[in-house]
């Protein structure tokens, strides 16, 4: 596992310019679009729906157990050449953009909008970077630099609590997202730099106390959100860089297997929604009401979001009982939702890109040029987005969803020796994807509004 996408980097670096990457939210960095629509919000978000619920029937159509099977099990590659080689250049690429990081955030012009790192961070990595690993291949594993600081480090090897799992990830992802909302990240490089200064410490110590391996394969969030949207991505690393359909790496039965890995699942399609969410007019005026009513500003966000998270976990338990209902099955309900849950990383990553992409755009050329003269920056320049931008946005979480039911599909007969077990098992799953759609074309179609109440 230590080697997992090293044979990537070759054939990634050569398509992460055609990948199309994003930033994160990035405050007032740059001025969003405006997405309001001719058409009626009721009709777009109905066909958004009606159009998941016809894929799913038209994907029932599909009942031969051999096609599918010949569809996800389709592979091609081979090895590469002079792969650790190309493995230790990531390494220290990875280790150097680090540094580079920290002495723009410490050194360069306090205005973000001038700020290399600032950049680098939201436009070129949490984001931009991200989307490299679903739409590419997973090279987290070669690339991060904390993982290479702590190869050379010492470990005390100390015992991982096993009742703990994923759990650690799930609360890490969202102390990280919120963080993010909350804080002036994207307009104060200093703490930027102070608060990447702090991921590392904790993130080197746990290293050294539970062992490299460990923590980044169990713990660490950034890691195993890669690790996740990889399963997304064509190219992954298997012996040598290999080739599949998109999605394909989701089917798997041992890929999710208990309580916390679903529960990181359900926490990155959570944290992609919440980020989104939070800036739209509706949330600003729901906010400003319960700050209003009494409730302590500080305490919002946290809450809103814990809240959240709570509830679609809730939705998908709720979904996968009712499938095992349905499917009048003795199969163990924690089995169909360990199944179930890994299609729901493509509908995060379908929202991802439609979110994130037109805000990279945006953003492309002030990245180039405060990366090539970090101290003396020129004046920030903006693409301007043509007006069908956002029908492309919409068409992404579309295309996510569609992935997510065939996927699915998929599972479920793999699952259930019965056609009709397996179509009936798909009822409350297929439901909530729906319900699902039609909140994330609406996020997608809002007005970019501040989020209110933020440092």
């Amino acid at each position: 596992m230590q080697l997992r996408g090293r044979r990537l980097v070759l054939v990634a670096a050569g398509l992460l310019a055609l990948a199309g990457t994003a930033t994160a939210h990035g405050g007032g960095l740059s001025s969003a679009p405006d997405r309001s629509s001719s058409i009626p919000t009721w009709l777009f978000l109905t066909t958004g729906g009606g159009v998941i619920g016809a894929s799913f029937i038209l994907a029932s159509f599909v009942t031969d157990r051999a096609f599918i099977r010949r569809i996800h099990g389709w592979r091609r590659g081979g090895e590469v050449v002079a792969a650790d080689a190309l493995a230790l250049v990531g390494r220290v690429v990875g280790v150097l953009v680090l540094l580079f990081v920290l002495a723009v955030g410490f050194l360069g012009p306090r205005d973000p909008t001038y700020n290399a790192a600032v950049l680098v961070v939201w436009a070129g990595w949490w984001s931009g970077y991200a989307m490299t690993t679903y739409l590419v291949g997973n090279t987290w594993p070669v690339l991060n630099p904390w993982r290479s600081v702590a190869r050379a480090l010492p470990s005390l090897d100390r015992s991982y609590p096993e009742r703990l799992g994923a759990w650690p990830s799930v609360v890490g992802l969202l102390a990280l997202i919120w963080l993010e909302v909350v804080s002036p990240l994207a307009d104060d490089p200093r703490l930027l730099a102070w608060v990447v200064v702090g991921y590392s410490v904790v993130t080197l110590a746990g290293a050294v106390a539970f062992g490299e391996a460990t923590w980044f394969e169990t713990v660490d969030p950034v890691s195993r959100v890669f690790r996740y949207f990889g399963r997304v991505a064509p190219l992954y690393d298997d012996d040598g860089v290999r080739l599949r359909l998109p999605g394909a790496g989701l089917d798997e039965a041992k890929f999710v297997t208990t309580r916390a890995e679903v529960g990181f699942v359900v926490a990155v399609l959570w944290v992609t929604t919440f980020d989104g969410l939070v800036a739209t007019p509706l949330w600003r005026g729901f906010a400003v009401d319960v700050v209003e009513s009494g409730v302590p500003a500080h305490l919002l966000y946290p809450l809103a979001e814990v809240v959240g998270y709570l509830v679609f976990l809730g939705i998908y338990w709720a979904a996968a009982r009712y499938s095992k209902r349905h499917a009048r099955t003795y199969v163990p309900v924690e089995s169909l939702a360990y199944r179930f849950a890994p299609p729901l990383l493509a509908i995060a990553a379908g929202y991802h890109l439609a979110h994130f992409l037109g805000y990279f755009v945006e953003l492309s050329p002030t990245l180039v040029g405060t990366v090539l003269a970090p101290l003396s920056p020129p004046a920030p320049v903006a693409v301007v987005l043509p007006g069908w931008f956002g029908g492309l946005e919409l068409a992404f979480v579309i295309l996510g969803h569609l992935l997510a039911i065939w996927v699915a599909h998929a599972a479920a007969y793999e699952v259930f020796p019965g056609k009709l077990q397996a179509v009936r098992s798909q009822y409350a799953i297929v439901l909530a994807m729906v319900l699902y759609t039609m909140f994330s074309l609406w996020i997608v179609s809002q007005p970019y509004s501040a989020p209110p109440y933020v440092s």
